[in-house]
């Protein structure tokens, strides 16, 4: 069993990657083979059957993307805006628990494979003692901190309980800031992606395109 986990920390970076690139490819294939015509309905009829449970995985991820395909649902009529900017921001909420508590006991693990992440977990520790809980709270938006903030957090003594109210807060913040304005101004996305996939072979490079930086994401930090 330790030699499972030792292989499961020293592969993590190579399983989420080909974990999101399942689920995207589930995500394109179903959409392509779902019993109705149209973009639009067909994203309605895949998100009316799995979409709380897609937007929910897709928010742990921090996925911006998940939470454009809610908007446009909700837009649409096939999800209840509330309902989804409660478990988007739910989804966001455990993803970065997952980071803060892998900081808090695998404290080791951390510093073995960031070690080329050094200065931003120095940056990180300074950020948090010099702004608190607002660090915390604004975290999603720092882009290339998102990960390393809440680990960084979870290496110190900071309050778990604390670390945990301001982060869901902050999660509800997230997903209500990017869907509602996706729901609001849904129409003119949804005729954008009919143009996008009218050329279809124009998109399709995109994908590749997404899925290498996503790999060469998690590569660089794990």
């Amino acid at each position: 069993m330790g030699m499972f986990f030792r292989w499961l920390q020293a592969n993590s970076g190579k399983l989420l990657f080909v974990a999101i690139s399942i689920f995207i490819i589930f995500l394109v294939y179903t959409l392509n083979n779902v019993p109705v015509s149209g973009f639009e309905n067909k994203l309605l009829y895949l998100l009316k059957k799995y979409g709380y449970v897609i937007l929910f995985v897709w928010s742990i991820l921090e996925g911006e993307m998940g939470l454009i395909m809610g908007g446009l649902l909700c837009h649409s009529g096939g999800m209840n805006l509330f309902l989804a900017i409660f478990v988007a921001g739910l989804g966001g909420f455990v993803g970065d628990q997952i980071y803060f508590y892998t900081g808090r006991y695998n404290k080791e693990y951390i510093h073995k494979k960031f070690t080329h992440h050094s200065r931003k977990f120095a940056l990180a520790t300074l950020m948090l003692r010099k702004y608190g809980m607002g660090i915390i709270f604004i975290q999603r938006y720092m882009y290339g901190m998102r990960t390393i903030l809440p680990i960084a957090i979870g290496l110190t003594r900071y309050s778990a309980k604390k670390f945990a109210v301001i982060n869901l807060i902050s999660a509800w913040c997230w997903a209500a800031l990017t869907i509602v304005p996706i729901w609001y101004f849904g129409k003119e996305i949804t005729d954008l992606f009919h143009k996008l996939l009218s050329n279809w072979y124009y998109v399709l490079p995109v994908v590749f395109l997404v899925l290498f930086v996503i790999y060469k994401k998690i590569k660089k930090h794990y």
